[in-house]
């Protein structure tokens, strides 16, 4: 195997909704979009972070000592703050913590690391035409490492999917789709001033690539976390709609908006601004799949 490592935030096994049959799921850290809904913030930079739990700190104060950087402070209620320009997740005090309040997102890993986690389910693959899942984050962030990875899956027969923003440069993704039968797509938004507002960048990129995957004949399923008020009006349903019929996509994906993420900001000292918005009501969701029902497209919501 290639000597290459890389950072990994989780790898979930027996995954059903990240391609066909079950999977295992690897997320890589790193992500060029700041997508104002993320559930995962932690995957958003490429280094390893820690996360704070306030509320189960017994404000022992055993890791103000411990660190090495001085990146935590004391303040005077006794609670803590972490200085997060100085804080380098090196982990000291999470070993330190006795009320577990700690953690760290991101852990350099091998190929061979990585590879041996996922053949453990390699029965599971075959039997459900399953395989391995490259998720993030934004998996092609990492490049190298993921196309290392996806050599050594394809050396063990396993199915591959891709799943990615598009956000790449396309000589850096089309040796990686060598190595990949299936793209899940995720699309956020499809009119540009909106989705540059929502993530941060331009989707001019993001669409050439999508009609350069289809070009290559790699099966592509297009994705879409529908957000209130960012990109659920008929408007937006109806451009998501005409993007799939444009790409000869046959079936869209939808994931709803949640509010599971949130403590993850809080645990990374993030503000997030999306926490007035509700969940979808089940009316609205059967709209939407109506809308796109009516462009003759399979509808699926995860």
């Amino acid at each position: 195997m290639e000597q290459i490592n890389g950072y990994v935030f989780d790898i979930q096994r027996y995954s059903i909704h990240d391609g066909p049959g079950i999977r295992s799921t690897v997320f890589l850290k790193g992500c060029p979009l700041t997508c104002a809904w993320c559930s995962n913030p932690e995957s958003q930079k490429q280094v390893p972070q820690l996360l704070y739990m306030e509320q189960l700190c017994s404000r022992c104060h055993k890791c103000v000592n411990i660190c090495p950087n001085k990146a935590i402070k004391i303040l005077p209620e006794g609670a803590l703050h972490i200085d997060r320009d100085l804080c380098v997740g090196c982990g000291f005090c999470v070993d330190i913590c006795p009320a577990e309040a700690r953690k760290i997102s991101g852990k350099l890993m091998s190929v061979e690391e990585v590879i041996d986690v996922v053949k453990r389910d390699a029965l599971f693959y075959k039997n459900s035409d399953g395989g391995v899942t490259f998720s993030g984050g934004e998996a092609t962030a990492q490049p190298d490492f993921l196309l290392a990875l996806l050599k050594e899956c394809k050396k063990l027969g396993f199915h591959t999917t891709l799943d990615t923003c598009g956000f790449v440069k396309w000589e850096v993704l089309e040796p990686i789709l060598e190595y990949v039968d299936l793209v899940l797509f995720d699309v956020k938004q499809i009119n540009a001033k909106k989705h540059q507002q929502l993530t941060g960048v331009s989707n001019k990129l993001i669409s050439e690539n999508a009609k350069r995957i289809v070009s290559k004949n790699i099966p592509i399923i297009l994705r879409a976390v529908l957000i209130p008020g960012c990109n659920d009006s008929d408007e937006d349903i109806k451009a998501l709609a005409e993007f799939a019929l444009e790409l000869d996509c046959p079936e869209i994906n939808l994931m709803l908006y949640h509010k599971l993420g949130i403590k993850k900001y809080e645990s990374l000292g993030m503000q997030y601004n999306l926490g007035d918005l509700e969940t979808y009501p089940d009316e609205k969701i059967e709209h939407i799949k109506d809308q796109i029902s009516l462009f003759g497209l399979t509808v699926k919501v995860q």
